[in-house]
């Protein structure tokens, strides 16, 4: 959808409450349903008692399993941004731009329609507290992306390279709006709190609440109290974390059914409990094979409950299969929103599920890949790589045992397994062999659905420079691309570390300058107050586009500064340094910092 177009639909949203869709018509604006997505990071399917986990306890989400309707064939991708991006638009994450979580991957295209611009638009307050990772920088991040009030960190994870801080779980620095927040208390608890409260304050019209948290994602940063009770199981220790934190988690989600409870809300709230992938790390996860970062069921199929006490009914199981696309627009119909003009949507609305009324519901092939850059710094996603197709009753995979060379290597119809999930939900019996001809077809499916929705794939998506809403810039590590861009430090202990010894990780950034003009551009590895960020003598090279300009670095340097002009229009900025390795490899600065100054 261009910009024009996204404003004109804007404007005829804002225009056309009560609004309504094929089935259903919202008498008025505070009669629509308020909405809650909780996201949780990392927990598998088998976080959680109710799931059949004998040792953690979880009573709160135990309730919301009993209270609302469960879809036991729900699934995500393997890794967390792409499910991000495919949750907020409705749509197969790459046809938003993201590719992977990292080395410049991560952004989704500021062109994509959110769940959160067409719900703002129809009058909806919109909020999200904790986590995005779809983008750092202006107009990719959550408050240019529909959300009214946000309070996010940036990048991944807490702590990671993007952030303003080198944040723990506790205490963070969190940006809230855009401007760095320091906030009080563990990181949960935080955001529930601002949750809460924004729920509170928009009590009397409508809201969406996405409500991502960043546990029980590394690093296992937790209160021994929390986690404590688990060790003494005789948990090994990252388990007994990861439980201390979901255990942590499962308390807050006890606060916020007694708040909607008190507070009068609950009869006319949706909320949506899902997590975006598979587990990290191998712990008890229900009989499913492998875990997160794989298209085994370990990493894709995650829990998804629907509770609603006013619209659908409670403690049901729904088996059909579903997935993050389907999210957008399943609340759509519910609150009654039209969906986006002109944009093509992959998911499909869930309503007639959760209502029990599908009885000839139809199959369909959901699909599923993973991409990560290789040895040359491809990134772009390859044709039977790291993938799998799954209808109703069968799935196929097509990956090798090998992580890194499932990336990179074709798998032909002769290593494609398939397996009857129906019968064999643990995927162990590949039955390939005795059924060629769903083997061929699913790969068919498959090939037809990946050059779909590769077609618009490039350009990259871009950070805007010197935008009039968002100046400075500051690029980091996260959105570094390039052949050894994974080798810069990916949170601030590595930049640390990487100090003490000897940086590593160049690349590029892509980039659009906003407006001609005077620019600032500073090359740091860290902060002004870090003594051991300072710069060895060598040599300083900026490039951005074809404007290339050099200097000396003197020693003890904390930070290389240029000044020059820029022209409007898309642009690679490379920033090279040297003399900072004994070996003699130039290495990218770990953050660049961009200021439009004024006119040429």
């Amino acid at each position: 959808m261009t910009s024009s177009t996204r404003r004109a639909f804007l404007g005829s949203l804002a225009a056309a409450v009560p609004l309504t869709t094929g089935c259903s018509q919202v008498a008025s604006a505070r009669d629509r349903p308020n909405v809650i997505v909780v996201l949780t990071d990392d927990q598998g399917y088998g976080d959680l008692a109710c799931h059949g986990n004998k040792h953690l306890r979880t009573p709160n989400l135990d309730r919301v399993h009993r209270e609302s309707v469960r879809f036991t064939n729900f699934h995500s991708s393997p890794l967390c941004s792409p499910t991000r991006s495919s949750l907020m638009t409705g749509r197969y994450n790459y046809r938003t731009g993201v590719v992977d979580t990292w080395v410049g991957m991560a952004m989704m295209r500021a062109s994509e329609f959110t769940l959160a611009e067409s719900l703002a638009a129809a009058g909806y307050r919109t909020g999200i507290f904790g986590k995005w990772h779809l983008g750092d920088n202006y107009p990719l991040r959550a408050m240019d992306q529909g959300f009214q009030e946000s309070l996010v960190f940036t990048d991944g994870a807490l702590g990671a390279i993007g952030d303003p801080a080198p944040n723990t779980y506790f205490d963070p620095v969190l940006l809230r709006n855009g401007q760095p927040e320091k906030t009080s208390g563990y990181c949960t608890k935080v955001f529930f709190d601002a949750a809460m409260q924004f729920m509170g304050k928009n009590r009397e019209q409508s809201f969406f609440v996405y409500l991502p948290t960043n546990v029980p994602h590394g690093p296992l940063d937790v209160a021994e109290s929390d986690a404590a009770p688990y060790r003494a199981m005789g948990l090994d220790d990252g388990t007994a974390r990861v439980y201390g934190m979901v255990e942590n988690l499962d308390g807050h989600m006890g606060r916020l059914l007694k708040f909607l409870e008190t507070s009068g809300l609950e009869e006319n709230t949706v909320l949506i409990f899902m997590s975006d992938n598979g587990p990290w790390g191998a712990r008890y996860n229900a009989g499913l094979r492998d875990q997160k970062g794989s298209v085994y069921n370990g990493g894709i199929k995650v829990p998804f409950f629907v509770r609603d006490p006013r619209r659908f009914r409670s403690g049901v199981d729904v088996d059909r299969i579903a997935a993050h696309i389907d999210v957008n627009p399943t609340l759509l119909e519910i609150c009654g929103v039209k969906k986006p003009e002109g944009v093509q949507m992959d998911g499909v609305s869930l309503v007639p599920l959760l209502k029990g009324k599908a009885a000839n519901w139809p199959d369909r092939t959901l699909f599923f890949q993973q991409t990560r850059p290789d040895p040359e710094g491809i990134d772009e996603p390859r044709l039977f790589t790291h993938c799998a197709a799954r209808s109703q009753r069968y799935k196929i995979v097509m990956a090798t045992p090998n992580k890194k060379e499932s990336y990179t290597r074709a798998i032909g119809p002769e290593e494609t397994e398939l397996f009857d999930i129906k019968q064999d939900p643990g995927e162990s019996n590949n039955i390939a062999k005795e059924h060629p001809q769903i083997v061929r077809r699913m790969r068919k499916e498959y090939e037809a659905w990946f050059r779909d929705v590769t077609r618009g794939i490039n350009p990259p998506v871009r950070n805007q420079l010197g935008a009039p809403a968002a100046n400075p810039t500051t690029l980091t590590g996260q959105d570094l691309r390039g052949p050894r861009a994974a080798f810069a430090p990916w949170n601030h202990q590595s930049a640390e570390r990487q100090r003490t010894r000897e940086p590593d990780g160049f690349g590029y950034w892509e980039v659009e300058v906003a407006r001609a003009g005077a620019y600032e551009i500073t090359l740091r590895l860290g902060s002004a107050d870090e003594e051991k960020a300072t710069l060895k003598e060598g040599t300083a090279r900026l490039q951005v586009g074809k404007i290339s300009r050099e200097q000396q670095i003197t020693k003890a340097a904390r930070a290389v500064t240029f000044q020059l002009s820029l022209e409007p229009g898309e642009a690679r900025l490379e920033a090279a340094l040297s003399g900072q390795r004994k070996d003699g490899q130039i290495v990218s600065p770990f953050f660049v910092d961009v200021k439009r100054l004024g006119a040429a």
